[in-house]
C-alpha cells in the first residue's frame, strides 16, 4: 500500500501527477462548451495557516503566529476571495472548506465575514456545505456554537487517536476526553454533519490495538469517518526520531493489514466506503471532497492554497493550476498590493486535465462513469483508451480493476492497490491520447 492514497484530500491541493514521458501538448483545450456547469460552478477552499504548535509528524503549510494579526489575515482572505471569484466568473459556490493550519483558532466573526464576501459575489445557497476543521481542544469546543451561527454546517474533528500516549507522541494538544466532549457538542449542533479524522500506522501500533481503538471510536462517531495513514515526512520531528532509532514505525505489511481491518470494521458498523480513505452512512459523504474527486473547479484562497479553475475574467479558456504564496507575511503583502497572492499559475493542457480527472476519479469506489469522462474527453472514450490494453486486461483478469458499461473503477481488493495501478493507467491514457492526436 502506498502512502499517497491516505494524504488529506480536504485541502485545496495539487494531485502531484507523475509524468512518464516528455510528451507536451501545446494546444490548450477549453472546458467542454456542452458542459457549462464545469465553469459556472466551483468549490472554495480557505486556508488558515496558523497553529499554536506544530505536531511531530506534520509538514503542512502552517506557522506559529508571532503576533495577533487576525484582523489583517481576515481582511486579506476576504479580499483574495473577492478577487479570485471575480477572476473565475463562477456564478455559484457549491461548498466551502476552511482548512489549515488550525482554522478553529480563527474568530467566528472571521468565518462569517468570509462567507458574507462569498455571498455578495456569487450564489451561496443555504444548502451549500460549509465545513470547518476543528482541533478538539477546550478552546475549539467553546467556539463551535458561534461557528455554527456564522454559517458552518459541517465540522471535521481532528481526533486522530484516543490513546493518551499516542496523542502525546504525535504532539497533539488535546486529550481523549477533550476529543469526546468536542465530538458530542459538534453532533448536537450538526447532527449527521460531523466527520472524524482517525490516524493509523502510528509508532508501535499493532493491528490488534488498532482494531480495538477503532471499534471504540466508532461507538461515538457521527456519520462520516476519514482514515489517514501516518506518513513520515522529511524535516519533521517524528522523522528525526525514527532516523535516530528513538521511535519504531509499523512495517508496510502491518499498515496494509490495518487498512483492510479498518475497512471491514467500518463496514460492520454501517459505514460505506466511497473513496480510498473516506467512509459515510446516511448519505453523509463530503460534497466538498467529491468536487475534487470528480474533477470540478475549485478556488484556493489563503497562503499556500491550490486551485483549479478557468480564469474567464481575463479571457482565459483553459483550466489553470494555481498556487498561492506560502509564507503568510509575504502573502499578506501581495494581497494588499494586487488583491491576490497567486505565486504560480500553469495552464493545463488537455492531457494534463484528463490525467487529473483519472487520478482523482479512481480514488472513488464508483470510479469514473462513461458519461462523466465524456464531459472532459468527448472524442476519446474510456473503452478506446483502456479496452485494448494488454496490461489493463491483466488487471481486469486478476479482479483488481473493472471496466464495463458503467465505466472504470477499482474492485474492493484493487482499491487498496490503487497506487500501483495508477502508473499503468496513466501510461495507457498518454498512449491513447498521443495516438488520437497523431490521427488528427
Amino acid at each position: 500500500m502506498i502512502t499517497y492514497m491516505f494524504r488529506k484530500a480536504s485541502r485545496g491541493f495539487s494531485p502531484g501527477l507523475r509524468r512518464f514521458s516528455d510528451l507536451k501538448v501545446t494546444e490548450h483545450v477549453p472546458e467542454s462548451p456542452a458542459s457549462p456547469r464545469l465553469t459556472e460552478q466551483a468549490s472554495l477552499y480557505v486556508h488558515w495557516p496558523y497553529c499554536l504548535r506544530r505536531c511531530t509528524y506534520c509538514n503542512f503549510n502552517k506557522y506559529i503566529p508571532k503576533e495577533n494579526n487576525e484582523d489583517i489575515m481576515a481582511k486579506c482572505l476576504q479580499r483574495e476571495t473577492e478577487t479570485l471569484l471575480q477572476l473565475s466568473q463562477v456564478s455559484c459556490i457549491t461548498s466551502v472548506f476552511f482548512g489549515g493550519g488550525t482554522p478553529s483558532l480563527a474568530h467566528p466573526s472571521t468565518i462569517a465575514k468570509i462567507l458574507e464576501t462569498v455571498s455578495k459575489q456569487v450564489n451561496l445557497s443555504d444548502e451549500a456545505e460549509v465545513t470547518l476543521e476543528v482541533n478538539p481542544t477546550p478552546v475549539g469546543m467553546s467556539k463551535l456554537k458561534d461557528y455554527h451561527h456564522a454559517g458552518v454546517n459541517r465540522f471535521s474533528i481532528g481526533v486522530q487517536s484516543l490513546q493518551a500516549k499516542d496523542l502525546k507522541s504525535l504532539g497533539r494538544d488535546h486529550n481523549s476526553l477533550d476529543a469526546l466532549q468536542t465530538l458530542a457538542e459538534a453532533r448536537k449542533l450538526c447532527p449527521g454533519g460531523v466527520s472524524v479524522d482517525i490516524m493509523f500506522g502510528r509508532p508501535n501500533q499493532t493491528t490488534e490495538l488498532w482494531s480495538r481503538e477503532l471499534s471504540e471510536m466508532l461507538r461515538v462517531c457521527d456519520d462520516h469517518v476519514s482514515l489517514y495513514q501516518l506518513t513520515l515526512e522529511r524535516g519533521t520531528q517524528l522523522f528525526k526520531q525514527v532516523q535516530s532509532g528513538q521511535v519504531t514505525m509499523p512495517t508496510e505489511e502491518i499498515t496494509a493489514e490495518m487498512y483492510q481491518c479498518a475497512r471491514t470494521t467500518l463496514q460492520q458498523h454501517g459505514f460505506q466506503q466511497y473513496e480510498v480513505s473516506n467512509f459515510a452512512k446516511n448519505n453523509s459523504e463530503s460534497r466538498h471532497n467529491l468536487s475534487y474527486w470528480t474533477g470540478r473547479q475549485y478556488i484556493g484562497v489563503g497562503p499556500g492554497a491550490h486551485g483549479r479553475f478557468v480564469p474567464l475574467g481575463e479571457g482565459g479558456v483553459a483550466r489553470e493550476a494555481r498556487t498561492q504564496t506560502l509564507e503568510p507575511d509575504v502573502w499578506i503583502r501581495e494581497v494588499r498590493q494586487r488583491g491576490h497572492g497567486t505565486r504560480r499559475r500553469i495552464q493545463l493542457g488537455h492531457l494534463e486535465l484528463l490525467e487529473e480527472v483519472l487520478v482523482m476519479g479512481m480514488r472513488m469506489t464508483t470510479g469514473i462513469n462513461h458519461k462523466h469522462w465524456e464531459l472532459f474527453s468527448p472524442e476519446l472514450s474510456l473503452l478506446e483508451i483502456f479496452g485494448g490494453s494488454l496490461v489493463v486486461q491483466e488487471l481486469l483478469q486478476h479482479g483488481q480493476l473493472i471496466l464495463d458499461d458503467r465505466g472504470l473503477r477499482c474492485s474492493w481488493e484493487g482499491l487498496a492497490l490503487l497506487d500501483s495501478m495508477l502508473p499503468v493507467l496513466l501510461v495507457e491514457l498518454e498512449r491513447g491520447f498521443s495516438q488520437k492526436l497523431a490521427a488528427n
